[in-house]
């Protein structure tokens, strides 16, 4: 691989390379484990998951190795205050229950906090990195992670958010490309305005601060690294990339969709959560986002079309589900994760000097 950059020394990684933290179960323990002990950076999405299967997952990832990986948190969202015809979205997603065999489904309540617990569930767990997104997390927040000698990493989609990171204390900053899948991270401006590809997001974020830049969006291979770092980026963040190796933990059908689509077929969806992320048209986004004003905001949304989604990951029923995925998906491949760690850097290697003229 290429010259270790300073963000590699400060993480203690053989190759620039992040496996992105996805919330949802897909970056299950040996996906992690196997990332970080190919010479990458394994990361636990851990928004979703309460502060007991935080302690296990971290547990399950610590038996499996004893390099550095990361853990994930969403920022504190606050949840809409009088939120308008919850019934109407309830009645515009009851006939794809009725499709599951679910009951009809009840307006969701607005969840508990639980970024407290969740917060100090992570700093426990044993990780090197603690990153977050979709905002800014609480002073308090910031110094109890720095008094946990853990690298902080907060997610920009704009400059603007980028510089707003910076001076709240962060190590590094993910610049995330309007190519990537799942959620936008944006928070300091409305999500439209902060469609900002990857290739020009990162070096003007990277001119902007002071501070290591993450390159996410649309890397799926070697010249996708390469070029991220001619761009300015220390490292890449990746995910569609790990969705469809064999330690991934999403359903196999969802593998299957990723496989099979192709780059103009994602785009950006509140369908299943009520905020923007991207992934892979299916019947229930083109069905709900026909009416958006039947889709409740995060994370009432979410709430709200969990069950549908996990009755229909175990039916191995894909247009039910949150395709999440990038506009590089055409570029994946079936893999184990060391294997996949083995090629990006093969290939790294070979753009670095094609570009040079080397043989």
């Amino acid at each position: 691989m290429t010259r270790a950059s300073g963000l590699m020394k400060s993480l203690g990684l053989e190759h620039p390379i992040v496996q992105a933290p996805m919330a949802g179960g897909g970056d299950t323990p040996r996906l992690v484990a196997a990332v970080s002990e190919a010479g990458a950076l394994g990361s636990i999405g851990a928004a979703y998951l309460t502060p007991q299967q935080i302690a296990e997952s971290a547990q399950a990832v610590r038996s499996l190795t004893s390099r550095p990986f990361g853990i994930n948190l969403f920022a504190p969202v606050r949840v809409p205050e009088g939120v308008a015809d919850a019934r109407r979205a309830t009645e515009r997603v009851a006939p794809h229950y009725a499709e599951l065999g679910l009951a009809a489904p009840a307006p969701p309540t607005a969840p508990a906090d639980s970024f407290p617990a969740q917060l100090a569930a992570a700093l426990e767990s044993g990780a090197s990195v603690f990153s977050f997104t979709f905002g800014m997390l609480p002073a308090a927040a910031v110094e109890a992670v720095k008094r946990r000698g853990m690298f902080l990493a907060g997610t920009a989609t704009t400059v603007e958010e980028a510089i707003a990171l910076e001076k709240a204390g962060v190590d590094a900053v993910v610049a995330q490309g309007s190519e990537a899948g799942g959620h936008r991270g944006s928070f300091a401006g409305d999500f439209e305005s902060s469609m900002v590809g990857t290739i020009a997001l990162v070096p003007q974020i990277a001119d902007a601060v002071r501070i290591p830049v993450i390159a996410s969006g649309g890397i799926m291979d070697g010249r996708g690294i390469a070029a991220a770092l001619a761009l300015g980026a220390g490292a890449v963040q990746m995910g569609t990339a790990f969705l469809t190796t064999e330690e991934a933990g999403v359903p196999e059908c969802y593998k299957q969709a990723i496989l099979a689509a192709r780059e103009h077929q994602t785009r950006l969806t509140r369908a299943f959560s009520g905020r923007p992320a991207r992934g892979i048209v299916n019947r229930f986004m083109e069905e709900v986002d026909r009416d958006p004003g039947a889709i409740l905001p995060f994370p009432l949304q979410n709430a709200l079309t969990r069950p549908l989604r996990t009755a229909a990951a175990k039916a191995g029923r894909a247009e039910f589900l949150s395709l999440w995925a990038g506009q590089g998906l055409r570029m994946a491949r079936r893999e184990p994760a060391a294997r996949l760690v083995a090629r990006l850097v093969a290939e790294t290697d070979a753009a670095v000097k094609r570009l040079a003229g080397e043989p």
